[in-house]
């Protein structure tokens, strides 16, 4: 049935209206509460894990902080598929990047102890590149690939306890449903260290958050969760064919 065109006149100007006035409660309620919560948990998990209680810190403190920013946004958060994730088992986990919100997502709704492979730029970051790097997130230079070959030999050795470990393949952020090609190094990771990968789709998070914008809208993000590639799997296949396979199970959960 074709809408009513009095409807769609009517709903457009009411959405951008209510978009607009939603600005005025990000600009003076989001981004303050952001920026301070952001600045007290990174404190609060540099002491941690300086303490040695980098699971706690992960777990619980990094957890509630995502968490509480996805709720005063508002973003409903949906996850599917969590009967594929075994306990204790450890993953190279690989995602889709949409949008910042990925990043608040995953840290308040991921059911695993991981570590970050994140581009080196990060480590700049206030507060928040000190943290992760006490936490044992690693740090990769793209532009210098014997500092990122040694970066990812030291990451295999925190994979230990039942953590994983978390890429964004594509590399950087994503417009929408269409994925960037997945790049290597995850690849070779879980043949490497013989770990299934766990591939994840984050579907949503460019309506909060377009990549590239400050805009916030609030909105709905589903997290979905599919079944791992086995290692018995991997040895059979290519990288190439890995890949492709990682791919097609991201995309097949956005829309």
């Amino acid at each position: 049935m074709n809408e009513d065109p009095r409807t769609f006149n009517y709903n457009a100007p009411m959405k951008s209206l209510l978009a607009n006035l939603y600005q005025i409660y990000a600009w003076i309620v989001v981004y303050p509460l952001a920026w301070v919560l952001t600045a007290v948990t990174a404190i609060i998990v540099s002491l941690l894990s300086i303490l040695g209680a980098v699971k706690f810190a992960g777990r619980y403190v990094a957890r509630l902080w995502g968490r509480l920013i996805l709720w005063i946004t508002p973003v409903w958060v949906t996850r599917k598929g969590q009967e594929h994730i075994a306990p204790n088992q450890s993953y190279v986990v690989v995602a889709n990047h949409q949008s910042t919100y990925d990043i608040l997502l995953v840290y308040g709704y991921l059911p695993l102890d991981f570590k970050w492979v994140m581009k080196i730029e990060l480590r700049k970051m206030p507060f928040v590149g000190f943290a992760c790097e006490k936490m044992g997130h690693i740090y990769v230079d793209r532009r210098n690939r014997q500092a990122s070959i040694r970066a990812m030999q030291a990451a295999k050795d925190k994979l230990v306890d039942g953590n994983s470990v978390f890429f964004f393949p594509e590399g950087t952020r994503s417009n929408g449903i269409e994925l960037k090609p997945f790049k290597k190094g995850a690849f070779r990771m879980a043949r490497d260290l013989q770990l299934p990968i766990l591939p994840v789709s984050i579907s949503g998070a460019d309506g909060v958050m377009p990549s590239g914008g400050i805009k916030i809208l609030p909105g709905k993000i589903t997290m979905t969760f599919h079944e791992p590639i086995s290692v018995e799997k991997m040895n059979k296949h290519n990288n190439q064919e890995i890949i492709l396979m990682a791919e097609r199970a991201v995309a097949a959960g956005i829309r």
